[in-house]
């Protein structure tokens, strides 16, 4: 019998510059260490009250159940857009400007945006954000890891060399050498 999958889960917003880097460097790590990441779009206000990204985080809850191959790219291009470029993310052309930069063809990302009021959309984020609140969430990002039988809750982007612990694998720094190679 082969190793138990090993399950982490990030739950991020957009509108947190330390969920960028946690979503970064897991991203890069998802391969070495052969882990089943499940990216888990959640609302920070659900969490800290008083922060923005309500319109971008259920787009990318309605990008996730729809069209779960393009949620990294367009999660990542959400990030590039508020925290390199310090472009709008609450407007609908905003996010429509960024699904495009992230491949998605403008007929999806209109046919996406238009379903962030459905009922379907709100109650999945709502849920993905009590996951988080339930694992113990005060801020985002969390990484959840389910290894062995056991959960771990991780607070932070700065605890990634405890998570390669947890995994039982070696930690190589934020880019690892195979994934520097192709930078």
């Amino acid at each position: 019998m082969g190793p138990l999958t090993r399950t982490v889960e990030l739950f991020y917003d957009v509108l947190s510059p330390y969920s960028w880097l946690g979503f970064e460097i897991l991203c890069r790590y998802q391969n070495i260490w052969n882990i089943n990441l499940q990216l888990r779009p959640s609302l920070i206000t659900g969490i800290m009250k008083d922060s923005g990204s309500l319109s971008a985080m259920r787009f990318l809850t309605a990008v996730n159940l729809e069209h779960p191959e393009m949620l990294e790219k367009a999660s990542r291009e959400l990030w590039m857009r508020v925290w390199s470029r310090n472009e709008d993310i609450t407007e609908p052309q905003s996010i429509l400007a960024a699904a495009e930069k992230a491949g998605m063809p403008a007929e999806q990302a209109q046919g996406l945006l238009e379903k962030i009021a459905t009922p379907k959309v709100k109650n999945q984020l709502k849920e993905t954000t009590e996951a988080a609140c339930r694992y113990g969430a005060f801020g985002l990002p969390i990484t959840v890891a389910h290894v062995d039988g056991q959960t771990h809750m991780l607070f932070g982007s700065d605890r990634m060399e405890l998570l390669a612990h947890l995994l039982g694998e070696k930690w190589m720094g934020p880019v690892p050498p195979a994934v520097n190679a192709r930078l």
